[in-house]
């Protein structure tokens, strides 16, 4: 029998708990050993629920427990969860952890530290909920060289994207209905202001590529902008709005990464995933491209990784599964001088003067019309650089917004 400890008993932490209870003679079968709870961290009471015997609410009972040899961390933010992880890890307790905050700032060092004390800290369900992506971007291809990982990693902004798609409805309307339907947080910033996606892109760019990526460096848009109009064209197009997080291994073999609302047509391999599903796509200079797709968060899908890496833990116990992710950092290519292509929309009637005022300041452009939109006009560029689009911003006035174009 192996004992593990759980901090935290909010959505996750009681998905892990109900993931063991109903799977637990299978997962006995494929850990080699029965998985024991015997410790829940959490400040909360829970009255009437079977858990409170092993409720506690001081960690030190759970660091100082040798009969703990696996410490699951799912409550979130950085601290306390860093400061117990590090503690539990030097204190000789291997971490399973979903906290991808977590694992975006302080992930090569906690990785160090189990290194060396051959021990082991997983975080599968960190990046894409049930998604398996982690292990097999440190196991199952590492023979390729990666050179490009794009993905849909939020689902919250995928859903309100689909359903302004599919209902024509705004932006506001959208949002509104996912927090009442629990998609979306009261406060919904960290996901429609891209920095979730933006921590996610960055563990997988530091684990794809073997250097820390810092998610401070990373540029990131998230979907606030994008309206009903924006939606019409799409449609016009036969494309949709998604929101990729974008790591590329560029020509020159510099990495550049972003996080920003794209159009996407339907042979990108992204345009199918809709509704709160999350989608990987990762090619490699071998294998080519391959696709990861499933349901991104919610309870029992992210406990259900969480659970996965316990049992991974548990069959390498006082053994370190190895992880390329040193604590150098490696430096992104500045986004300036990488190119796309741009769908724009200008305030105005598409008369001549204005015509030939986009036609030098973009060259030849590809003219877009969508059904019911009046007093305006859209184009789509060719490719340019991000550096000349900013100024183009500044000698063309009236732009109504502007979104990035994958095909």
């Amino acid at each position: 029998m192996i004992n593990i400890a759980v901090l935290g008993y909010g959505t996750i932490g009681s998905g892990v708990i109900e993931v063991l209870k109903t799977n637990g003679d299978s997962i006995a079968k494929k850990a080699g050993k029965q998985i024991n709870v015997k410790y829940i961290l959490d400040r909360k009471e829970f009255p009437g629920d079977p858990i409170m015997e092993k409720l506690v609410k001081d960690f030190e009972i759970i660091l100082n427990d040798p009969e703990v040899k696996i410490v699951v961390e799912v409550m979130g933010g950085v601290e306390p969860a860093y400061s117990y992880v590090k503690a539990a890890l030097l204190n000789g307790k291997s971490v399973v952890t979903s906290n991808k905050e977590l694992v975006a700032k302080h992930g090569a060092e906690l990785l160090d530290i189990a290194k060396e004390k051959e021990l082991n800290f997983l975080f599968e369900a960190s990046v894409g909920g049930g998604i398996p992506i982690i292990r097999p971007l440190n196991q199952s291809l590492t023979a390729d060289e990666i050179v490009e990982i794009t993905g849909i990693l939020n689902g919250t902004t995928n859903f309100i994207l689909s359903k302004m798609s599919e209902e024509e409805s705004d932006f506001d309307t959208v949002l509104k209905n996912a927090q009442d339907m629990g998609y979306a947080e009261r406060n919904p910033a960290a996901d429609i202001e891209g920095h979730d996606a933006c921590r996610k892109i960055a563990i997988l760019s530091s684990l794809a590529y073997g250097m820390q990526v810092d998610y401070e460096d990373i540029y990131t848009e998230g979907i606030t902008h994008i309206t009903d109009t924006d939606i019409k064209y799409a449609r016009a197009m036969g494309a949709r709005i998604k929101l990729f997080a974008t790591s590329v291994r560029d020509n020159d073999e510099q990495v550049y990464a972003m996080v920003a609302p794209m159009m996407i047509k339907a042979d990108h391999p992204l345009y199918i995933v809709n509704d709160v599903f999350n989608g990987i796509f990762v090619r490699g200079n071998v294998i080519g491209d391959v696709m990861f797709y499933g349901s991104g968060a919610g309870k029992l899908p992210t406990a259900s990784a969480v659970v996965a890496d316990v049992v991974d833990v548990a069959k390498h116990l006082s053994k370190n599964i190895w992880t390329i992710w040193s604590s150098k950092k490696l430096e992104l290519k500045d986004i300036s001088q990488v190119k796309h292509r741009f769908f724009i929309r200008v305030e105005g009637t598409a008369d001549t003067s204005l015509k030939n005022k986009i036609k030098d300041l973009f060259g030849e452009v590809e003219e877009v019309t969508a059904d019911g939109v009046d007093g305006e006009y859209a184009f789509l560029t060719s490719l340019i650089k991000e550096q000349d689009i900013t100024k183009i911003r500044e000698n063309l006035p009236g732009i109504l917004n502007v979104i990035r174009v994958r095909f």
